[in-house]
């Protein structure tokens, strides 16, 4: 029996800007996913962008979801249905996960040695979250009988917060939830009836989330939260007039960007206002991504028809292209992964 493929692809809408500057150094790796078609034959894989260059680090269609280690020396990401590591220059591929199940979403733990990742029976069933040794073995279950996604890591390593889907007659509610990687200490956060919380983070002070109506469709919308690690202190950060949704937290904890209406956003977070970084494509679902530094967000834009991916300034708010001249959007069906990852690099003290 095959096992479904599970491929978390978008295709990106096309957005206007402004000029972007040439291409920007960059001594770390950007990482993403792209698939197409060609004379009928899929192609694709995991791609690298390093120093203005572009690197094919795989070719399976299906990979996606690539999650740098926190050293920077591995990539772990989902293929076919399974969880697989490799290195930034494209060797030493390791297959973490086999069997009929549908693996996906791997996120590495902070100190290195884990990944936990979503497991379903089938593409479209509920899941459950396992863990898995770094370079395979040790796989163990660490949620069961619900639907748990989104699962992120504390700084520290100590606790991972998750989104749970739980049926209430008619009623499908998503809560965020947080436990020890050892499997004990599970605790609801949010309770908060027909309302869903979702795409939590860690930052300095506790989580960040998402809270609104999380279902595609017209009726979907949300504002953006705050909260102690234990649930308590829930305080607005983002409300009113466009949905927002959160995408990343600076490396050190202060700082959000946020898709709202058709722009990218950064904020400190706390009592700040909100600055606009740059024009995107509403319903766009690829994800913006801060660099170890804080200081920059790599981002897919358009510029003259064209896809690129760019580094934008979050205090200048300045666009450099990170593989100057090279059109992401070429080839037939051409469609960019909702995953992008920056390598993490040594901060200077």
């Amino acid at each position: 029996m095959f096992k479904k493929t599970l491929i978390a692809l978008t295709a990106l809408l096309a957005l206007a800007l402004p000029g972007v500057a040439s291409a920007a150094s960059n001594s770390a790796a950007v990482v993403f996913s792209k698939s197409s078609t060609v004379e009928g034959v899929a192609k694709g894989g995991l791609f690298a962008v390093k120093d203005g260059r572009l690197n094919q680090l795989t070719e399976d269609p299906t990979d996606a979801e690539p999650n740098f280690s926190p050293d920077g020396r591995t990539i772990a990401f989902a293929r076919g249905g399974d969880i697989y590591s490799i290195r930034p220059d494209g060797s030493g591929q390791r297959q973490l996960t086999s069997g009929p199940e549908v693996d996906s979403v791997p996120k590495v733990s902070p100190n290195g040695r884990y990944v936990v990742f979503e497991r379903r029976a089938t593409a479209e069933g509920p899941a459950s979250l396992y863990t898995v040794g770094a370079t395979g073995g040790g796989l163990r279950a660490l949620t069961s009988g619900g639907n748990d996604r989104e699962a992120t890591f504390a700084p520290d390593g100590k606790a991972i917060t998750f989104v749970r889907a739980t049926t209430v007659g008619t009623e499908v509610n998503n809560d965020i939830y947080s436990i020890r990687p050892t499997g004990s200490g599970l605790a609801r956060l949010t309770r908060t009836g027909v309302i869903d919380e979702f795409a939590p983070r860690y930052f300095a002070a506790g989580i960040v989330f998402s809270r609104g109506e999380s279902t595609p469709g017209p009726a979907a919308y949300a504002d953006i939260y705050t909260m102690r690690r234990n649930g308590t202190k829930l305080k607005e950060q983002v409300a009113g007039v466009g949905s927002a949704y959160v995408e990343d937290v600076s490396p050190d904890g202060k700082m959000l960007i946020f898709r709202r209406e058709q722009g990218l956003w950064a904020k400190k977070i706390g009592r700040t206002k909100a600055r606009k970084l740059s024009v995107l494509p509403d319903q766009s679902k690829t994800t913006s991504v801060f660099s170890s530094d804080g200081k920059r967000v790599a981002a897919f834009v358009s510029v003259e028809d064209q896809q690129r991916l760019v580094s934008i300034n979050v205090e200048t708010r300045r666009q450099s292209q990170l593989a100057e001249g090279y059109d992401f959007s070429e080839g037939e069906g051409t469609l960019l992964g909702t995953v992008i990852d920056w390598q993490p690099t040594p901060q200077r003290r």
